[in-house]
């Protein structure tokens, strides 16, 4: 039963895929997803990106259409130390920012050297939070659209219990990412306009 993640430009080649090994999909729409069902017994079913419900035509040009990137919406990325935050205008970034702060590494000292050293830590590690929760509030302000998160997820759990990002909304996929530099942005920029797709073999 795997699930795989594709970009909306690929979705009508895939489905030609799956026709190739399975004969022809049936689409139906059933409770929010586009379902398809072949007449080997396989089927799949496709999940508009940022947990959209579909409630469109059972075809993929209606499907696909509607899989578009909202006009609005927003990413926020964070690891302890470093961040990143984009605000979306469709596929576009608006604004974004990406940053580092100095969070000390793991020791193998024990005693009164460790503690000091975790609290240390701690103190850093909030510090970075606190400067990811300051420009989100800044590049964020009054974003209506879905928010994606990802990272790590505390420290996104930590940046988001400030008082001026209670009003975002946060919907899937989460993103298991790296440290945040720009090159894992716009892979997670990618990776959250997926439609995310279910397949169920037959001879599984």
């Amino acid at each position: 039963m795997p699930n795989v993640a594709v970009a909306v430009a690929r979705i009508p080649r895939w489905v030609e895929n799956f026709a190739a090994r399975h004969g022809e999909a049936r689409l139906v729409v059933d409770s929010g997803v586009l379902r398809g069902s072949a007449a080997d017994g396989s089927s799949f079913t496709a999940r508009l990106p940022f947990e959209q419900t579909y409630a469109g035509a059972a075809d993929l040009e209606s499907f696909v259409a509607a899989a578009a990137p909202t006009a609005q919406w927003g990413i926020l990325l964070v690891r302890k130390g470093g961040f990143a935050i984009a605000r979306m205008r469709g596929p576009e970034i608006a604004e974004h920012k990406i940053g580092r702060r100095h969070v000390q590494g793991k020791t193998k000292a024990g005693g009164w050297s460790q503690q000091r050293f975790a609290r240390r830590r701690a103190n850093q590690a909030g510090a970075a939070y606190e400067a990811a929760a300051d420009h989100a509030a800044r590049i964020l302000d009054g974003l209506r659209g879905p928010l994606i998160t990802g990272g790590d997820h505390g420290g996104v759990d930590d940046v988001l219990t400030d008082r001026r990002l209670q009003s975002l909304q946060v919907t899937g996929p989460w993103l298991a990412v790296q440290d945040p530099n720009r090159a894992v942005l716009d892979q997670a920029i990618e990776d959250a306009q997926k439609v995310q797709i279910e397949v169920f073999n037959a001879d599984s």
